[in-house]
C-alpha cells in the first residue's frame, strides 16, 4: 500500500508532473517526451489503471484519498495529499474533482498489430482540437469501432482534456499513429479494408448507400472541419461518402459526424 504524503508547498518538486496543466503547448511537448499523461477524476483514473497504464504518482485532496482507497492499497506509487488551494496553485486551475494521477504512456503500436480481427477502423486526419479527439474516441468505444488511427499532426488523445472528454474511453479503444500518411492507407487496403472518405463532393455516395454495402472490413476516414480531407487522401480512397443534410446545413462537427457514421455502419453490437 502506498504511503499518503501530505504536501503543502506548491513548488515541491514531487509535484512536478502536475505543474502548469493549463499551458497546452508546454504539456503537448513535455508529456510525450517524459512518457507521462495526466488522468483527472475518479472514473478516468480507474479506467486508466484498468487499461493497463502504470501509475507514476497521485495528487489528491483529502476527500478523494478516501474514495480511491482501494487503488491506493494496490499501488506503490507515491500519493501526495494536498489542499484544494495547493492543487490550484500547482495546476493553474481549480481542480473540481480533486483527484489527479500521473500515468505512464505505453509505446505506440505498429498499425499492423491492430488490423488482425478488426472489422471497423476510424482514421482521423489532422484533427487538432483535443475535445473533438476525445469525443471521437468516446463515439468509437460506444459504437463498435475496433481501432482508431491518427495522422502525425492529430491532437494527442492522452492530453488531459481529450482524456476527460472521452470519459476515459481512450483507454478502451486500441489506437496508434500512422507514420507514413497517406501512404499507410494502402496497408489498410492490403488488410482487406474498404477505405471510405467522409466528404462533400459530386462523386460521393450517401452514408445509407455505404451502410447497405455491408462491407466486412471498413475504414472510415475523417478530416478537419475547415479544409476537410486532403486531396491526396481523397484520391487514395475507395469511396467518397457524404451524410445527407437538411437544406442550409453543409456539414457536422467532426465528432458528431463520426458518431453518425459509426452508428450507420456498425457491425452487430452485443
Amino acid at each position: 500500500m502506498a504511503e499518503l504524503i501530505p504536501v503543502d508547498d506548491p513548488d515541491d518538486p514531487r509535484l512536478a508532473d502536475y505543474t502548469n496543466l493549463t499551458d497546452v503547448e508546454l504539456r503537448r511537448r513535455r508529456e510525450p517526451a517524459e512518457g507521462l499523461f495526466i488522468a483527472e477524476g475518479e472514473k478516468v483514473i480507474r479506467r486508466a489503471v484498468a487499461g493497463g497504464h502504470g501509475m507514476r504518482s497521485m495528487m489528491l485532496t483529502p476527500k478523494w484519498a478516501g474514495v480511491l482507497a482501494d487503488l491506493i492499497e494496490e499501488t506503490d506509487a507515491p500519493v501526495h495529499v494536498v489542499t484544494p488551494e495547493t492543487a490550484e496553485q500547482v495546476t493553474g486551475y481549480h481542480v473540481h474533482r480533486g483527484a489527479l494521477a500521473s500515468m505512464r504512456r505505453e509505446p505506440l503500436r505498429d498499425v499492423g498489430e491492430l488490423l488482425p480481427g478488426a472489422r471497423r477502423l476510424a482514421v482521423f486526419e489532422d484533427i487538432v482540437d483535443h475535445a473533438n479527439i476525445g469525443a471521437a474516441f468516446r463515439n468509437a468505444a460506444a459504437l463498435g469501432v475496433d481501432a482508431v488511427l491518427l495522422t502525425p499532426r492529430c491532437a494527442d488523445p492522452l492530453y488531459r482534456r481529450a482524456v476527460k472528454v472521452s470519459m476515459g474511453t481512450v483507454f478502451q479503444v486500441p489506437w496508434t499513429r500512422l507514420e507514413s500518411w497517406p501512404a499507410d492507407l494502402e496497408r489498410l487496403r492490403e488488410g482487406g479494408f474498404t477505405v471510405a472518405a467522409l466528404c462533400l463532393g459530386e462523386r460521393s455516395v450517401t452514408l445509407d448507400e455505404l451502410a447497405a454495402r455491408r462491407d466486412e472490413r471498413l475504414a472510415l476516414v475523417f478530416g478537419t472541419e475547415g479544409d476537410g480531407l486532403s486531396p491526396r487522401v481523397l484520391a487514395a480512397a475507395d469511396l467518397h461518402v457524404t451524410i445527407p443534410m437538411a437544406e442550409g446545413v453543409d456539414s457536422l462537427n467532426v465528432a458528431a459526424a463520426s458518431a453518425v457514421a459509426f452508428y450507420a455502419t456498425r457491425p452487430t453490437l452485443t
